[in-house]
């Protein structure tokens, strides 16, 4: 059970720093103009920052996944069993219901608006979201896969900080799309409380990051080296 409690911690911190963030600096519902760079630019490191801080907190306990999609990438890269990847996700959503419920409380008690759920920006369909989730989703965990190989002894011990950092990146492109997920507890748990288009256009955070996630397995399969 300790891991299974440390990734709904993890994914707790994740959401309410993470979306936190997004909702002080007003980056929940249109952050597709140069205007709004400095929101961006908070947002996407204090999701990175939160991935950090959990790598090094809990990382020795769980691995720190926080993130369906990377747990969806470790089961099917081999590294974990169908249990425990079911229990890493039920306790990765509890955790984000968590977060959200917090940051909602908090939120109506100050007067904003939102809980930093994930949506379709102006301009943007449904196929281009979906497209950016996958993409995107796909680039974060073949990172995960790669800085935590055991085949990877160069990067190994600046795991947290490698996968935190692209995570980073990541936000940096992908907001204007999509407000970045690349994590379906991430998306669930904000939408519910948010509701409106964030709920309807929910399951493009759900299938998304986990298309992205099954073709990162592939990639870093057919590209992994030979342990030695």
């Amino acid at each position: 059970m300790k891991k299974y409690l440390a990734e709904m911690i993890g994914t707790m911190v994740l959401v309410l720093m993470g979306c936190g963030v997004a909702v002080s600096l007003n980056c929940t519902s249109d952050c597709s103009t140069v205007a709004n760079a400095a929101t961006v630019i908070g947002t996407a490191f204090a999701f990175g920052l939160a991935v950090v801080a959990m790598a090094y907190t809990i990382g020795g306990i769980s691995g720190c996944h926080i993130n369906p999609a990377i747990t969806l990438g470790c089961l099917l890269s081999g590294r974990m069993n169908a249990k425990d990847a079911c229990m890493y996700m039920v306790f990765q959503v509890i955790g984000a219901f968590i977060g959200s419920a917090i940051l909602w409380l908090l939120t109506e008690n100050a007067g904003l608006t939102g809980t930093g759920a994930n949506d379709l920006q102006p301009g943007v369909n449904v196929f281009g979201g979906l497209v950016a989730e996958i993409v995107f989703t796909c680039v974060f965990v073949l990172v995960v896969l790669g800085a935590t190989s055991k085949t990877n002894g160069a990067t190994n011990n600046f795991a947290g900080l490698a996968i935190g950092l692209s995570l980073v990146l990541v936000h940096l492109v992908c907001i204007r799309y999509t407000g970045t997920s690349v994590n379906p507890a991430r998306s669930i748990a904000p939408a519910f409380f948010q509701g409106g288009t964030a709920l309807t256009n929910l399951w493009i955070f759900i299938v998304g990051p986990f298309v992205g996630a099954a073709l990162s397995a592939c990639i870093w399969k057919l590209i992994e080296p030979k342990a030695e």
